[in-house]
């Protein structure tokens, strides 16, 4: 049997537990304060915590330099549309694999992995080259494809791992009763399996949303989602940290309200079929 855990043992977890929460969120709190302070208080040795002037003109200079809803709703399509296509991509293959699968399943999964392990700077050069040619330079339709390609991997491999957890035979049911591979995935595998969904969902939204290695150099003002914002922020000129706080505080700020709204079903996706 398991041990039980005393009150003096809780309370050293918990201890940590919120010591390595603070350590994780500090930096975001340090940013958002030092969004609200002037360019001369943002660079003072030793750096103010709380007691200094507090000011909103880095908020309004963001806005007047940048159309901050512009770059938000390109992130939000671009975000939102290559997390749905590798969906509809991934939740067929994820079956096939789960529940028809062949010798070299497993090998086409590692390969499928392996993908992940190349630096993107290394394919930066074709990419850019066929983006230019094809006319996808700057176009949310071009940033889309390739975050859904990158990302498309780690789709494959969660949905794979929740679709093993589920029963194979009530798919078999649900043939025997004359459903179509179509209604068999909708309407049987699709609904049992949402809280992976649901999580590989947020997981990749995420992902999308905070990517700036190709959103820096495939696009450049028309389609430039929020990571290329909180960039225009480095200047020649050197870094002005207040505005570039603001900036960042402003370009984290949905996807962290989206994930405290969130946690419950992220949370849930993630511990899918960990209790047998």
């Amino acid at each position: 049997m398991a041990r039980a855990v005393s009150t003096k043992q809780k309370l050293v977890y918990t201890v940590i537990g919120w010591t390595v929460g603070l350590l994780i969120f500090f930096p975001i709190l340090w940013t958002i304060l030092t969004s609200f302070k002037t360019e001369g208080e943002a660079i003072a040795s030793p750096p103010s915590f709380v007691l200094f002037d507090w000011t909103l003109e880095n908020y309004a200079e963001v806005q007047v330099r940048s159309d901050y809803f512009k770059h938000v709703m390109n992130s939000i399509i671009i975000s939102f549309g290559s997390t749905f296509i590798g969906l509809l991509i991934a939740i067929p293959a994820a079956w096939a694999m789960a529940f028809s699968p062949t010798k070299r399943t497993k090998d086409i999964l590692m390969w499928m992995l392996s993908t992940k392990m190349l630096p993107p700077v290394g394919v930066l050069v074709p990419i850019y080259l066929i983006y230019r040619d094809g006319g996808l330079l700057d176009t949310q339709i071009g940033l889309i494809i390739v975050l859904t390609m990158i990302n498309l991997p780690i789709i494959v491999w969660m949905l794979f791992t929740y679709f093993k957890d589920i029963p194979s035979d009530i798919l078999e049911a649900a043939r025997m009763d004359g459903a179509s591979l179509r209604k068999e995935i909708i309407h049987v595998l699709i609904p049992m399996a949402i809280p992976g969904i649901a999580s590989t969902l947020l997981l990749n939204v995420i992902l999308a949303w905070n990517e700036a290695f190709w959103t820096l150099n495939l696009t450049a003002a028309d389609a430039a989602p929020l990571t290329a914002f909180i960039a225009s922020y480095s200047s020649p000129e050197g870094l002005f940290w207040a505005k570039l706080s603001a900036a960042s505080t402003l370009a984290i700020a949905p996807i962290l309200v989206l994930g405290w709204f969130s946690q419950k079903q992220l949370v849930r996706g993630l511990t899918f079929g960990a209790v047998k």
